[in-house]
């Protein structure tokens, strides 16, 4: 990084006074300057200076490589920042980077907050349900949100979500002669016009939020009654065995059950489903949950809609197996790939058990009653029973 053309800068509302010098010697030295019109108005960098397009184009940054050229973003750019969108497209010499402190670092130290205990989240471009996933009692969640409205937005959602009891702080321009730091009950937040707010942080306060083991219960996704029920769910993620970024085939989603709970634990998933009427459900839930940035839903059946799909780290067979959609996904899986599959039939079962004597892995057979009103007794009502076959490629 001898000679970078870019210099990627950090910029808190001190303007240039709480820069380094190192972040003043790139920006007088810079030929453009990009940034947001409060960024370029913070540095006084005049006619040089050039506003984002919005939504954000690196090519306008691009279009000046070899160039001396600075970017101006808020805090920490590598942080829900440009700074990552650019490194991405650059080698490594051509850019260096002079980060300040964040927007969350900012309020975690306004708030007297163990900023690595926090939940950091950049809403200002992203829906409100993804705060789901992390919604549970006393947890602390700081957002980056686009303005007052929006803040008084996400006190109205947390409210008809059941959280409005928590406690929240409205934090605007951080660090400078205008920094204003505001407390609200969510419930009663009333946002100000014009209000040109930063951030958001809240302390969660109302109902319990997302189990964090398997199973979430039926009735919360939206289903037409094909759905791997709770038990059998939990009884397949055990054996799928979903880690933070690994992704998923999931064949004849049914409702995206599995889908859902795949990407809650940090992964990705394609839900493939042929009916149309269940390919919305799964969206419904895949929205409900925040996870439409996780889950992409396919429309069709396999094998025929596999093509050009990036190999998965584990699938999925939920419903429509037969031999020859078998023989299409397993020849397309990469060695230490894992496979679960379900029956209800005796001719799938019996696929099943010609699988596992051609290919190991574990055949179980799980047989579930649930207790029901019998006159003015109590019985045992008994589901159909169900095969899994799990197996490594």
């Amino acid at each position: 990084m001898a000679n970078p053309w870019l210099t990627i800068i950090g910029i808190g509302e001190d303007g240039l006074a709480g820069l380094s010098e190192a972040s003043r010697k790139a920006l007088a030295q810079a030929e453009v300057v990009f940034g947001g019109e409060r960024h370029l108005a913070l540095a006084g960098v005049g006619n040089r200076g050039r506003p984002w397009s919005v939504p954000f184009d690196a090519d306008s940054v691009l279009s000046c490589r070899g160039r001396p050229t600075a970017v101006l973003a808020s805090g920490d750019p590598f942080w829900h920042g440009v700074g990552g969108t650019l490194a991405e497209k650059l080698e490594a010499g051509e850019w260096i980077a002079h980060s300040a402190p964040s927007t969350f670092s900012l309020v975690a130290a306004r708030l007297g907050w163990r900023l690595e205990s926090v939940v950091c989240l950049g809403l200002h471009a992203a829906p409100f349900e993804r705060l789901v996933p992390h919604l549970t009692r006393g947890a602390q969640v700081i957002c980056l949100v686009r303005d007052g409205k929006a803040g008084g937005e996400l006190a109205t959602w947390l409210t008809d979500h059941g959280w409005g009891q928590s406690t929240i702080w409205s934090l605007s321009a951080l660090g400078g002669p205008r920094e204003r730091v505001r407390l609200h009950r969510a419930d009663s937040y009333a946002a100000e016009p014009g209000d040109g707010l930063v951030a958001v942080a809240l302390e969660a306060r109302g109902s319990q939020g997302i189990a964090r083991s398997p199973g979430l219960s039926d009735d919360r996704l939206a289903h037409d009654g094909q759905i791997t029920k709770r038990p059998m769910r939990a009884l397949a993620l055990s054996v799928l065995a979903p880690r933070p970024g690994e992704r998923l085939w999931d064949i004849g989603a049914g409702s995206g059950s599995i889908s859902v709970e795949w990407a809650l634990c940090g992964g990705t998933a394609i839900a493939i489903e042929a009916r149309e009427d269940r390919v919305a459900n799964i969206r419904s839930n895949a929205a409900a949950f925040g996870l439409t940035h996780r889950i992409t839903v396919k429309e069709g059946t396999a094998p025929d809609i596999l093509s050009g799909f990036d190999a998965p780290d584990a699938v999925f067979i939920g419903g429509g197996l037969n031999t020859a959609m078998f023989d299409a996904v397993w020849s397309r899986l990469e060695t230490g790939t894992r496979l679960v599959a379900h029956a209800v039939t005796l001719e799938t079962e019996a696929l099943l058990a010609d699988l596992h004597q051609r290919h190991g892995g574990e055949l179980i057979r799980v047989e579930i009653a649930h207790a029901a009103p019998l006159g003015r007794y109590r019985s045992w009502e008994a589901a159909r029973p169900v095969v899994q076959w799990s197996a490594v490629r």
